[in-house]
């Protein structure tokens, strides 16, 4: 599956798919989350755990970040879910499969995924050849950001309610953004409906990272460079939290990467992305 194929996947979508395969194949239950849908999706090529990034001890704190994430987020949307919030917007959707695993959720909520025209066509068309349907609840939402797709008017047209609250999601996305691109999701965000929720990974600046894991940064910010796709914003907790204030969300909160990983895997002492929430 070629990150640069028109249509298909990125490859950090693909990447994240397969480390949540790994972690329901190599670390102990009870599993964070259990995603082997991911995998079929993708349907790599056998010899995939081979892979350099599917390294068993290299990738632990990758795989647990990406399932801890992922549960934290679902959690969020549960808590959310039982206070009658009946809307879910991923941003950025890949090859998220909240809707294949929790298809129970069908009965109070609406899914939006969000992302290019061309992923969503060709995940549409995957999940149709590995057995799932499309139901009405799960709503597929194609915005092509490159020619500078509005994701709010996009959603409207896919049946979202602007005037009920959501939780939105935004994971792994925020290091390619501008500080400017990001802004304006903040704000976009906080012009939803009172009691909408917004959940979004950032990165900490190198400097508030220890010794081993700075280097460990510096490795992936020159791969990502030389891929294409170049890492441009970090934050410090401090920094993000007046970000959303100033864009508009009335409660903000910070949790971090280590709280994150503790909350799921206790005992492993790692750290994964930190998680802005705010509230409008």
């Amino acid at each position: 599956m070629g990150s640069g194929d028109r249509g298909q996947p990125d490859h950090t979508a693909v990447r994240t798919a397969l480390w949540r395969a790994l972690h329901v194949e190599l670390d102990p239950a009870p599993h964070v989350l259990t995603d082997r849908i991911g995998l079929r999706l993708v349907a790599p090529p056998d010899d995939w755990r081979q892979r350099p990034d599917m390294d068993p001890e290299g990738s632990v704190a990758s795989r647990l970040g990406m399932v801890s994430r992922a549960r934290f987020v679902e959690d969020l949307v549960d808590q959310w879910g039982a206070r009658g919030v009946e809307q879910y917007v991923i941003l950025g959707a890949g090859l998220d499969t909240f809707a294949q695993r929790r298809q129970e959720a069908g009965r109070r909520l609406t899914v939006y995924e969000v992302d290019q025209p061309q992923t969503q066509a060709w995940k549409r068309n995957r999940l149709t050849e590995i057995g799932f349907d499309v139901p009405h609840w799960h709503r597929l939402v194609p915005v092509d950001f490159e020619a500078g797709g509005s994701w709010r008017d996009q959603l409207a047209i896919a049946g979202f309610d602007a005037a009920r609250p959501a939780v939105v999601a935004s994971t792994g996305v925020s290091m390619y953004l501008t500080g400017a691109a990001i802004a304006a999701t903040l704000r976009q965000c906080a012009s939803l409906a009172p009691g909408s929720t917004l959940a979004m990974t950032f990165l900490l600046p190198s400097e508030l990272l220890d010794e081993p894991e700075r280097a460990i940064r510096e490795m992936i910010v020159s791969r990502a460079a030389q891929s294409g796709t170049p890492w441009l914003s970090f934050f410090t907790p401090g920094k993000m939290l007046s970000l959303a204030r100033e864009c508009g969300f009335a409660d903000v909160s910070h949790v971090s990467g280590r709280e994150l990983i503790e909350r799921y895997v206790p005992g492993t002492g790692l750290s994964a992305e930190e998680f802005l929430v705010a509230t409008v």
